[in-house]
């Protein structure tokens, strides 16, 4: 069976979460022996950084025991056909979040499964994994096994998750940080509007994330939807139009709901 201290892994995939995820391997000593990606400039950097092999063409990737698929959802069903094709014997295994583990099976994969980092990724800044999370399932005990072997590897915790509970947690994500990035645009457009900086949010951003370490994220609530502030809504109304009109009162509806619901129980 393949383990932590002799797998030969490869990565396929070149993109935010595949950079991250190499030199979290790289760093846990079990580097990547080659990476793929449909652009050769894309295998390049990465490859370079992982200081192993690289190309364009999965058919020139060096023999391995597990392949980590880490593409678009889009892209996903094809490129694992293609990675079954020219690696029947590994475990092949794909990173996405709302993706079923059933689509490496259907793709004619034999040893398949799920290891997917709930984190948000970007190229220039490589995620630290030791505080990362990180679901795991495999289509049987040994695969789960060897997926679990190699998240711990990484230093953050493990978890097992079915492909259901994944596909809420993924949508659990977005809310928590898709999302709340898109408000963080909102409200950097607001204050660009009147001269005014969006560093200055940041500490309040900063105390609203660390308050949700200690407390539910109910509890942490507040503002004037949770105080019943009418007259402070009213007058933040009179400044918005459009689509950010449209969200404040669907939000402020969302928190005064939920403040009712919570006094009824």
């Amino acid at each position: 069976m393949c383990t932590v201290e002799n797998k030969r892994i490869l990565l396929v995939g070149a993109g935010n979460l595949a950079t991250s995820l190499g030199v979290a391997l790289k760093c846990a000593g079990s580097p990547p022996v080659g990476v793929w990606s449909r652009t050769a400039h894309s295998a390049r950097i990465l490859g370079t950084r992982l200081d192993c092999f690289f190309s364009d063409d999965i058919s020139q990737l060096p023999s391995a025991d597990i392949v980590i698929i880490s593409v678009s959802d889009n892209a996903l069903s094809q490129v694992a056909h293609n990675v079954a094709a020219y690696f029947p014997q590994a475990l092949i295994v794909h990173t996405a979040g709302s993706v079923p583990m059933d689509i490496l099976r259907r793709a004619g994969c034999k040893s398949y499964g799920v290891l997917y980092p709930m984190q948000t990724f970007s190229k220039a800044r490589v995620v630290d994994f030791s505080t990362v999370g990180v679901f795991v399932e495999g289509c049987n005990e040994t695969a789960q096994s060897v997926i679990v072997e190699v998240a711990t590897s990484l230093g953050g915790k493990v978890y097992a998750a079915t492909s259901e509970q994944r596909r809420y947690l993924h949508l659990a994500a977005v809310f928590a940080c898709n999302f709340s990035n898109a408000l963080y645009s909102m409200s950097a457009e607001i204050l660009q509007r009147h001269g005014l900086p969006f560093d200055a949010m940041l500490p309040l951003i900063d105390e609203t994330a660390a308050k949700v370490h200690r407390m539910s994220p109910h509890d942490a609530q507040t503002g004037p939807a949770q105080r019943g502030d009418t007259a402070v809504m009213d007058s933040q109304r009179e400044a918005l139009s459009g689509n950010l009109l449209s969200i404040y009162n669907l939000i402020s509806e969302y928190i005064e709901k939920q403040k009712e619901t919570n006094s009824d129980n």
